[in-house]
């Protein structure tokens, strides 16, 4: 139901635009998503009919999503569904239901971490429209996550989702980089460069940390709950002096959520970024080069070993 509603909401970005009522702020970011889209297919990657549509969503997110761990677990302990198959989240349109889910998941002894999500793809099943939410973050965050969802309307490998995901996210911050260093705009290009390098710096620590309280699980004895909870301290201190371009440490030590459930989701998304990275310097930093060794990967019974392993200078 709810996403039927966000399509019967649904209305053309080229009706958006002649709209005198339009303010100058939607009109310049859905301008954005169109030059996106070109974009996307000078990388490679489908777009089809994806985001030439606008809804006005309200609120800072489309779904509210849950993923959850067993005790003392740090991935995710999934969700399965119909053709996709096993997922590590599981969302929801009306909150109040995922807070229902949420509350019945920790009533069963698991741990969850719950996050609001402002798009998301049906995997060019459907032609996905730009949301409200989407458009309330800057340009750089918009270009990004345009670019992620189009990498996965062309690539989406049922069962294998951290590949899925991690790629996903590689190449949507790798683009948006990419996009305005194209464009001509240097300043911009530095500022989404800083805000990439900020967010990788984050989770390294992060996988540092979880890969501590997965060891801590799996060896330790005595009281695992103190322990846990002073590498939890020693985490935030690290976290609080790391080197950022755009963002203070210290406040993002402060609140960040550093539960299992919450580790996990960092390890589905972020595991393998360096190894993407070090796999697009060995295809010299050509992007469509690489969007192109990803397709023919995705055939693979392995795709992420097929990647990241593939000779670069095989012919695309």
């Amino acid at each position: 139901m709810g996403q039927t509603k966000l399509l019967l909401a649904r209305e053309p970005i080229e009706s958006v635009l002649a709209n005198p009522d339009t303010s100058n702020e939607i009109r310049e970011q859905l301008e954005l998503v169109g030059q996106a889209r070109t974009f996307a297919t000078e990388l490679g990657l489908d777009v089809g009919g994806q985001y030439t549509s606008f809804v006005d969503w309200p609120g800072d997110r489309i779904v509210t999503t849950l993923v959850s761990t067993r005790p003392q677990q740090v991935t995710p302990a999934g969700f399965w569904f119909p053709i996709i198959g096993e997922l590590p989240y599981k969302g929801f349109f009306d909150p109040e239901r995922a807070a229902d889910e949420a509350a019945r998941l920790r009533n069963d002894g698991l741990d969850v971490c719950e996050f609001g999500v402002r798009a998301y793809s049906t995997l060019g099943w459907l032609n996905d429209p730009v949301t409200g939410p989407m458009l309330r973050r800057d340009s750089g965050e918009l270009l990004e996550t345009v670019l992620h969802e189009l990498v996965h309307a062309t690539v989406y490998v049922s069962d294998h989702i951290d590949f899925n995901e991690g790629v996903a996210s590689f190449i949507g911050q790798e683009a948006s980089v990419l996009f305005y260093q194209i464009a001509g705009e240097p300043e911009k290009a530095l500022r989404r460069q800083g805000d990439v390098d900020d967010g990788r710096r984050i989770n390294s620590e992060l996988l540092r940390f979880r890969g501590q309280v997965a060891a801590l699980y799996e060896h330790s004895s005595g009281d695992v709950a103190a322990q846990r909870s002073e590498l939890e301290r020693a985490a935030r201190d690290r976290i609080a002096t790391v080197s950022l371009s755009n963002r203070d440490p210290a406040a993002l030590a402060e609140h960040l959520q550093l539960n299992d459930a919450c580790l996990a989701l960092i390890g589905t998304y972020a595991s393998d970024i360096e190894r993407y990275a070090q796999r697009l310097d060995e295809l010299s930093g050509d992007l469509p080069r690489f969007v192109a060794h990803l397709k023919a990967a995705a055939d693979a019974d392995d795709p992420k070993s097929a990647l990241l392993s593939a000779d670069p200078d095989d012919p695309d």
